[in-house]
């Protein structure tokens, strides 16, 4: 049944695949000549029709049909459609022979775990094994049409040895008017706990390790029912063959030659015989029907599954590891390694060469670096990129800034986190107001509902513009950024526009008062385009100032500044 053809494309070589083209059982040639032929036989007809029995004006009225359908066959979609439909069949194809119920893994964990040398530990493992090959038996003729005919009947698998006629009385008289294949495996469980009570099986987990592997052997045999019964949906399957054929339906008649003399585009040459056309039958058909071989894997094509076999060999195989192989363990004897500390089996005279190639390593062992560039640096010499002190990502900041900032706004967010983290450790008697960033009329930071224009400073005179200009672009350019440079020009230049600046500091200091609430001291207005106020960093005794007026995300940091 099943073409076997492995050994044959083993190493590749020239032509490797042309001796494969010869081969008849289980080829394209014997599955599709027939429609092949017929294909051919139609357009020749229709080509004889054409030349030899048609009069004249019938010959024009047919050129125009070959010609409409010679335009509009293409619109046919057969290589998307079939594509993805063989695609399906052949990924379903191998999954059903994958849910195949092979015995090997149970009938190891049943040699195993049953114990017993006397004749009943030994009836034990054999009726196990015999339930779990009958149910495989009950699927698979209720799915193979092979096996059907081996076993057409429930006395054909008595016979077979598969049951008993106990066990076939037991089967008839239980009322199920569904497949009952499951029922030798409830025998299985049944069986499993006696040998347990009996001490036949020693553990708990040797038996639990046993119905978990009678599990997976019942799965299989339910995937393969569920298999059978939900199919490729037909609609899939009809599109896809009425594309096909309707596809070369239209081919018959467009891709006939027609008179050269005539003029009509494309014909200028008349080969009779159309190849190409021929061709593109030969691969789309072949490709529907390897569709049509394989979404029922088990019938009798060439290339289904052998499941009588599968059936002779698993019943063999099983039987003989549970009864014969049982506690029969070959002589313990030092193999002929013993003391060899690097052991290596011999090679023959065709693969000698095979010892002279290199073990596989890595694919990074065949990379070479230059001596300097292997060379370790310490890490002090390694740029971090850090900067001083704790900044918050301008992304998060954004989060409780307005979406269309003030011009230079991104400047003066930078300002006010370097001003938080420098205040905070400070206990300054006012602190900065974010809300002037969002060009608001309310001041979120305060007591609602206080605008911000009508905010006003308690004291002789407002500070000036120039004041606040000069305070700002201090603190824009802390000198903690540059205390490590104290040769830099920019730092002095610095030290000169801090000392220009006091000045207008005083004025602003003198203008807060010095007893309780200075938390929640008004500030003064600026304009969209000003640097909102802050204090300069100086020394003020602490005034026992408590957290609850600042903004929620503000509190946090100035608490922790306050443990510290």
């Amino acid at each position: 049944m099943t073409v076997t053809y492995t050994a044959r494309v083993a190493n590749a070589r020239f032509g490797g695949f042309y001796k494969l083209l010869l081969l008849w059982r289980g080829s394209i040639y014997k599955l599709l000549y027939k429609e092949f032929l017929a294909f051919f036989i139609l357009y020749a007809g229709l080509s004889i029709t054409y030349r030899f029995v048609l009069p004249e004006d019938k010959k024009r009225y047919f050129e125009k049909l070959v010609i409409y359908c010679d335009n509009y066959a293409n619109l046919i979609p057969v290589s998307f459609v079939l594509g993805f439909y063989v695609t399906l069949v052949v990924n379903r194809w191998w999954s059903q022979y994958t849910c195949m119920p092979m015995p090997d893994r149970l009938m190891c964990v049943i040699s195993g775990t049953v114990h017993g040398s006397d004749e009943r530990g030994r009836l034990y493992r054999r009726t196990l094994m015999r339930y779990s090959s009958l149910s495989a038996v009950l699927i698979l003729r209720s799915v193979s049409t092979a096996v059907f005919k081996r076993f057409p009947t429930v006395d054909h698998v008595v016979e077979a040895g598969f049951m008993t006629r106990e066990e076939r009385k037991k089967f008839e008289n239980l009322n199920c008017s569904f497949n009952k294949y499951w029922i030798p495996c409830v025998w299985f469980t049944n069986l499993a706990a006696q040998a347990r009570k009996e001490g036949r099986i020693r553990d708990n987990s040797a038996f639990k390790l046993l119905m978990e592997e009678l599990n997976v052997f019942r799965g299989n045999c339910s995937m393969l029912f569920h298999y059978d019964w939900i199919s490729v949906p037909l609609v899939y399957t009809q599109v896809v063959t009425i594309a096909v054929y309707s596809f070369f339906v239209a081919c018959l008649i467009g891709r006939q030659f027609l008179d050269p003399a005539k003029g009509y585009k494309g014909h200028d040459l008349d080969l009779h015989i159309p190849v190409f056309t021929l061709l593109q039958f030969f691969f789309y058909v072949g490709w529907l029907k390897v569709a049509e071989q394989l979404i029922n894997p088990f019938g009798e094509d060439d290339d289904d599954f052998e499941t009588n076999l599968l059936i002779d060999r698993n019943l063999q195989v099983s039987m003989m590891a549970v009864d014969e192989m049982y506690g029969d363990v070959p002589l313990l004897e030092k193999d002929r390694y013993w003391d060899a500390s690097d052991p290596r089996a011999p090679y023959t005279a065709a693969t000698v060469s095979m010892l002279h190639q290199p073990s596989f390593q890595g694919s990074t062992f065949d990379i070479t670096l230059a001596k300097e560039e292997m060379q370790f640096q310490p890490l002090k010499e390694i740029p971090e990129g850090l900067e001083h002190g704790r900044h918050v990502p301008a992304h998060l900041l954004n989060r409780f800034l307005s979406t269309a900032p003030a011009p230079g706004g991104f400047g003066r967010r930078l300002s006010l986190l370097r001003r938080k983290n420098s205040c905070v450790s400070e206990t300054s008697t006012t602190y900065s107001c974010l809300c002037q960033e969002t060009q608001t009329t309310d001041c979120s930071c305060g007591p609602p509902g206080q605008p911000v224009n009508s905010v006003h400073f308690e004291g002789d005179g407002e500070p000036g513009p120039e004041a606040t200009d000069l305070a700002m672009d201090m603190h824009d350019e802390l000198p903690e950024a540059h205390e490590d440079k104290p040769s830099d020009p920019a730092y002095s230049l610095l030290s000169q526009r801090r000392a220009h600046s006091q000045e207008a500091l005083s004025l602003l200091d003198t203008s807060v008062p010095a007893t309780g609430g200075a938390a929640s001291q008004p500030l003064p207005d600026h304009g969209p385009s000003d640097t909102p106020f802050f204090h300069p960093p100086k020394e003020i005794p602490s005034k026992g100032l408590s957290t609850a007026s600042y903004p929620p995300w503000l509190q946090s940091p100035i608490e922790e500044e306050n443990v510290a």
